[in-house]
């Protein structure tokens, strides 16, 4: 059976759609009210090797951090629900990704165990007309809601997009190699459970 799973989630801050198959690829179809966020997450989305989809809408025009963040957690649920009961994953993925002049490391541990650390160094600029402390919340909701350790570094990069774009492109192959089906069906963890 395929992994998939669809999450809406509707907030008086938030309307969103999601779904994801982790056993098909298809081109990312992403639309929200926010054009860069919807750029970060199509790239993100395009780097899996699995297919995403996302619809949302957020009072963007009161803070941006609403739909960014509710998005994680959405993406998050989509990612845990369609794992259902299947732990016979890779478990861990890490990347080092550049882009231009940035380069960021990106390590997930999908463990059941959702924190996210985010090191130091990370562009205090806007991108846009979006604040930089905007994107931490997309990765915090994300590591929460799918119950995963996400560890961002900045080893360089001045450009703040080309950093955070390379944090989100990092984030979807390291999510994609997590996610891939271990063929001896073992659960990755020594305990013999992902909790």
């Amino acid at each position: 059976m395929e992994r998939k799973a669809q999450i809406v989630r509707e907030t008086k801050e938030t309307a969103i759609r999601v779904a994801v198959n982790l056993d098909r690829w298809e081109p990312p179809q992403v639309e929200t009210n926010l054009p860069l966020f919807s750029h970060f997450f199509s790239a993100l989305s395009f780097h899996s090797g699995f297919s995403v989809s996302l619809r949302g809408d957020g009072d963007v025009g009161v803070d941006p951090h609403h739909l960014v963040e509710d998005v994680g957690i959405a993406f998050g649920q989509a990612i845990r629900q369609s794992l259902q009961e299947s732990r016979d994953i890779r478990r861990f993925g890490e990347v080092i990704q550049p882009m231009d002049e940035a380069l960021v490391l990106v390590a997930v541990d999908i463990s059941g165990r959702g924190q996210f650390y985010q090191g130091p160094g990370f562009p205090d600029r806007m991108v846009g007309t979006v604040m930089a402390e905007v994107w931490p919340e997309f990765f915090h909701g994300l590591a929460r809601s799918l119950g995963a350790t996400l560890h961002l570094r900045r080893i360089c990069g001045e450009n703040a997009h080309h950093t955070y774009e390379a944090c989100f492109k990092g984030t979807g192959r390291a999510l994609g190699l997590a996610l891939q089906r271990r063929e001896d069906g073992r659960v990755p963890s020594t305990k013999g459970v992902l909790a």
